[in-house]
């Protein structure tokens, strides 16, 4: 039988809320491990990480229950949703595959400008650098990033800086941060179809004067 009837749509939607709620509370649990590991000390970017997954994990369970029940409010508010998301997903999904070099060093100059000393020092050990571009602009800051640099690489002679080596990969990494966003994007596109067409069907069990 051709996937079209009121069953088939109802279990791909049910489906794919399931792989978003998988995916969210695999961001929580990698947040979770991250801070618990000490890999990234950061409030603010664990709590980035978990609001993204709890989001994920909110807007999948209103989708699931809408599916199931086929509830026509709360499909209503999860397709609307949904499309805001895929809108916003895909805008910064191609500005990733489309950002320069130039673009990458304003990008990494002002999240570094944002990031609390404990942060820096941990990237810095980490990346066995010190500081984030040395130019006669930001020429203060690096001298203070590299005052406090814990890098083993300091008792050298000298260290690369933290941005030549972040940029080094920054290409590579925004162009699968921007195939994976646009995977995802379509992924959503395709949540806000079966949506649309699974609200517009009639259930063949219920009371036909129920769906009137």
């Amino acid at each position: 039988m051709v996937c079209g009837g009121f069953t088939c749509s109802k279990n791909a939607l049910c489906s794919l809320n399931v792989v978003y709620m998988l995916v969210g509370l695999l961001l929580i649990g990698v947040a979770a491990w991250g801070k618990g590991f000490g890999l990234v000390s950061s409030i603010h970017i664990i709590g980035g990480v978990i609001a993204v997954g709890v989001f994920l994990l909110l807007i999948a369970i209103v989708g699931l229950i809408g599916a199931i029940h086929h509830h026509q409010v709360l499909l209503f508010f999860y397709m609307v949703i949904l499309f805001i998301v895929f809108l916003f997903q895909f805008g910064v999904s191609c500005s990733c595959l489309a950002m320069n070099r130039g673009q990458q060093e304003t990008l990494l100059n002002s999240t570094w400008g944002m990031l609390e000393n404990k942060t820096k020092t941990d990237l810095e050990s980490q990346l066995n650098c010190c500081g984030l571009l040395n130019y006669t602009s930001t020429h203060f800051q690096f001298e203070l990033d590299l005052l406090n640099c814990p890098a083993l690489c300091k008792r050298n002679t000298s260290c690369f800086t933290c941005g030549d080596k972040m940029l080094n990969h920054a290409t590579e990494a925004l162009k699968i941060l921007g195939g994976v966003g646009l995977f995802f994007s379509f992924t959503e596109i395709l949540g806000v179809w079966l949506a649309v067409r699974y609200r517009n069907q009639k259930d063949p069990r219920a009371n036909p004067s129920a769906f009137l």
